[in-house]
């Protein structure tokens, strides 16, 4: 679809939520949320998060500054809070008088209290401050952030928060914004990032999905490929084959209900054989993040739904011909 002038993108990897197929647009103008598929407007009136000046030259936008950050749901008080500056020095530049310096230390103090007076504020900013360490560390996207944020708020409103661990639940908010919008990041990923155990935060997470009525899309193996075969090192054709060997299973529909890392793992591990690149199950394993035993079944099952018994078994046996090549030499 060819959008308007004035039409912008609302956020990378946005669906819409009737056809599930169209890019979300943004109408600045009218403040009207399209889909750019079907033309159903999912929202009217938004707000524009971005700049309130404009430049028509580049010179005069590199000269324009904000007035504050742009709104947030990953900042407890949206980004609508202030602060006092630290420098002790007046609008002249001159260094401030002693008891100015002093009134304008206590002035901060409070300045700094005021914006966490309540019990909400202060539940927001512990977990949003542990939200930044977690997407810092699995280095996810800020569109990821802000889709936690929003989840964790959903949850506190609905009164998941009492009695349950802050952590949990950030961390659990934080792994469905990734299954959400299709990063492949595992369970097992945030519980080594968050220092928490696997089976408390997925506890969390199918709280959070039962209570909020959320709806997760089918996890798909392919996104998993790029950052296993990366891990290992495997080479560009081997990640080819291996995605076009998922494609296969499913439409067959075999990969369904498998977890997305065993499946991705064992089709790189087949793409391996047939492509004579030398990788062992281990280290593919290893860098899945997966048993050696999860590779061998889904192999099994790869392999004979997919009738690759006769290709790899010569692969196989080529393989072990240079291996003896190799060796006697």
């Amino acid at each position: 679809m060819v959008y308007g002038p004035s039409f912008v993108e609302y956020e990378p990897g946005s669906r819409c939520p009737r056809c599930g197929k169209g890019t979300l647009i943004l109408d600045p103008n009218t403040g009207e949320l399209t889909c750019s598929d079907c033309g159903f407007v999912v929202r009217e009136r938004i707000e524009d998060p971005g700049q309130e000046w404009r430049a028509f030259s580049k010179e005069e936008k590199e000269d324009r500054s904000r007035a504050g950050v742009p709104l947030s749901l990953a900042m407890h008080d949206m980004g609508l809070a202030t602060v006092i500056g630290p420098r002790d020095k007046d609008a002249s530049g001159k260094p401030l008088e002693a008891p100015v310096r002093s009134m304008m230390q206590r002035l901060r103090t409070w300045n700094s209290r005021s914006q966490v007076h309540e019990p909400v504020d202060r539940n927001l900013r512990q977990a949003f401050n542990e939200l930044d360490t977690l997407a810092d560390k699995l280095s996810v996207s800020q569109t990821i952030v802000e889709r936690a944020a929003y989840v964790y708020r959903k949850a506190l409103e609905k009164g998941l928060v009492r009695g349950r661990s802050i952590s949990g639940l950030i961390a659990a908010s934080l792994y469905a914004a990734c299954r959400a919008l299709e990063t492949p990041r595992t369970l097992k990923d945030i519980a080594e990032v968050s220092g928490l155990k696997k089976k408390d935060i997925a506890r969390c997470y199918r709280l959070l999905v039962r209570e909020l009525d959320l709806r997760m899309p089918i996890a798909d193996p392919v996104k998993s490929i790029s950052r296993i075969a990366s891990k290992a090192g495997l080479s560009e054709r081997v990640q080819r084959r291996a995605v076009e060997l998922l494609r296969r299973a499913s439409e067959i529909r075999i990969s369904a209900g498998k977890d997305p890392m065993g499946m991705a793992a064992a089709a790189l591990y087949i793409a391996c054989v047939l492509e004579n690149e030398n990788k062992t199950q281990k280290e593919i394993a290893e860098a899945a993040g997966v048993t050696e035993v999860t590779i061998r079944n889904r192999y099994k099952g790869l392999k004979a739904a997919l009738g690759l018994d006769e290709a790899l078994a010569v692969a196989e046996a080529k393989r072990m011909k240079a291996k003896e090549e190799a060796s006697s030499s």
